[in-house]
């Protein structure tokens, strides 16, 4: 490797998507998108569920995770992702999937603390409860 390259490797929980070098690299956080260049000072990026951009053609759907940045080596953690040949392929992978299971999740919090706030009334309500 040399001092113009990344060593770029994507982790998921049940092992590495991808292991390569690349002169660049741009991802998506939740303020919007960055670049990575070699030299650029290290760091820790929270990722947005998106594209990740390496090279000159190379691309991985991303959903969310973090990025990290030390030296030559830049390593994402993330639970999923994929790897495709076109920006137009993952676009709707990244609308379909990723974002899709982020609105179910937000539901199922939303849920979760009507639920939670009815049983603390509820609880109110008995005889004999402090409130």
């Amino acid at each position: 490797m040399t001092a113009a390259t990344l060593h770029l490797r994507i982790f998921l929980p049940t092992g590495i998507l991808l292991d390569t070098e690349t002169n660049r690299l741009v991802a998506e956080s939740p303020a919007g998108c960055f670049g990575v260049l070699p030299r650029h000072i290290d760091g820790v990026a929270m990722l947005a569920s998106g594209i990740l951009c390496y090279g000159s053609c190379g691309y991985a759907a991303v959903d969310g995770g973090t990025l990290v940045k030390c030296g030559d080596e830049v390593r994402v953690s993330t639970p999923q992702a994929m790897l495709g040949d076109s920006l137009e392929s993952l676009i709707s992978v990244v609308s379909e999937r990723f974002r899709v299971r982020d609105e179910d999740e937000r539901l199922t919090r939303s849920a979760l603390a009507r639920l939670e706030a009815g049983t603390l009334r509820r609880l109110q309500d008995m005889e004999g409860w402090p409130g």
